[in-house]
């Protein structure tokens, strides 16, 4: 009997180092060619003064508060935030100059102080956001 001389088996190699610095050449490649967009938050400034405002300034501003329970007032008067573009709609009518400041509080929740800033910026009308200082509100 003749016995086989044992080969050990050929074992194939694959090189990496090409692979990765595609890889990498590619990372480099998506960055470079990425666009970041840019945000746009919010306007924490109060509306500017108005050259041709009455003497009267608590006409020139409506107020939309926003209290902790979540509850909406404009002009102190309580309304539901899908009806403040219609109640601020109706305060402007007599007032065109007017500007919105939404004062909402700490615990308001930032959809709705979110849903009536684009309510008001989709219409054309000037609006600030400035926050509470009272506890209550």
């Amino acid at each position: 009997m003749r016995r086989r001389a044992s080969r050990k088996p050929d074992q194939a190699e694959v090189n990496m180092t090409p692979m990765l610095d595609i890889v990498f050449i590619l990372l480099i490649f998506f960055i470079v060619t990425a666009t970041f967009l840019q945000e746009q938050g919010f306007d924490m400034r109060p509306p500017p003064p108005c050259e041709d405002c009455p003497d009267n300034p608590d006409s020139v501003v409506i107020l939309v508060q926003i209290d902790a329970e979540n509850r909406v007032f404009v002009n102190q008067r309580s309304t539901s935030e899908d009806r403040v573009l219609a109640a601020v709609q109706r305060i402007r009518a007599e007032n065109p100059q007017s500007a919105v400041l939404i004062q909402p509080n700490d615990e308001a929740l930032t959809g709705t102080v979110s849903l009536i800033w684009d309510d008001m910026r989709g219409n054309g009308i000037p609006v600030s956001i400035q926050r509470s200082n009272e506890e209550g509100n």
